[in-house]
């Protein structure tokens, strides 16, 4: 008689009372949730919810879970972040499974390590959950890639929006680096200052320059355009483009042609 295969022994979870999780939620598709994210939302017994988290990916979460909508999104009223930390504290020392939701990933541009930071602080048990960064998927959406061995070395990601008191990135030099290594420049958060941000880039970037802008990166509600760099204030203010945007300058964006003919036309 055939014994049946023993079967592995249970594992307990990563995801423990007391202990927080700082989880990206991806660009908004909720099929673009890791499967370790899908884990994290399943154990939490509260879960502290960013704007730009799909709603949908709740519907993994645990029945009688407790869920708090912190808003955080560039240019709209915010919770204060001392705040969102305090009830991650609070909620953890009260033996809760703390998930902390973020659109894209944590530690782009999502505020994870100064979270991490005031976790460890406390002596609160704290890991994180990538997810895919809203960067990387709105030009995968439009078929191009963020490097080519013909046309970019390297990419960088970096934010529009400075900290208050701070002077923010130095755009000229930027584009000094991007026009000498060829890289692409993905901007988060840059939709309000892209007049400025342009007029900077100009300075070391051809006028002609590829520039692609995806709002609401793998949503329905997708909207983009392409342009030059000469023309990326005024395609935003012609096509209506908002928050949240990527903006993503560099020669690979002449690989959205192939796949999305009219978008030059669209957006001259």
């Amino acid at each position: 008689m055939n014994q049946p295969a023993p079967q592995p022994a249970p594992q307990p979870s990563e995801f423990l009372p007391g202990t927080v999780a700082l989880v990206g939620a991806g660009p908004g598709d909720p099929e673009l949730l890791t499967l370790k994210a899908v884990k994290a939302i399943a154990a939490a017994t509260v879960l502290l919810v960013d704007d730009l988290v799909n709603d949908a990916v709740l519907v993994h979460a645990r029945p009688g879970a407790r869920i708090i909508h912190v808003g955080k999104r560039g240019g709209c009223k915010s919770t204060p972040q001392a705040f969102i930390e305090k009830l991650m504290v609070m909620a953890a020392r009260e033996g809760e499974v703390v998930v902390r939701l973020k659109g894209g990933d944590p530690f782009i541009f999502g505020r994870g390590g100064e979270e991490v930071e005031h976790l460890r602080a406390q002596g609160i048990p704290v890991q994180v959950v990538n997810g895919i960064t809203a960067g990387l998927a709105a030009l995968t959406t439009l078929g191009a890639p963020l490097t080519h061995r013909d046309h970019a070395h390297g990419v960088v990601f970096v934010t529009g929006h400075a900290k208050p008191g701070d002077a923010g990135t130095d755009w000229q030099q930027l584009a000094a680096t991007a026009r000498d290594a060829r890289l692409t420049l993905v901007i988060y958060m840059g939709v309000s200052g892209a007049a400025r941000i342009q007029q900077d880039l100009l300075t070391g970037l051809a006028a002609d320059t590829p520039v692609a802008v995806i709002q609401s990166a793998t949503l329905p509600t997708q909207r983009h355009a392409t342009t030059t760099l000469e023309r990326l204030h005024a395609t935003l203010m012609a096509e209506q483009l908002g928050s949240p945007s990527v903006i993503v300058v560099g020669d690979v964006v002449r690989g959205i042609a192939a796949v999305h003919p009219t978008c030059e036309r669209r957006a001259a």
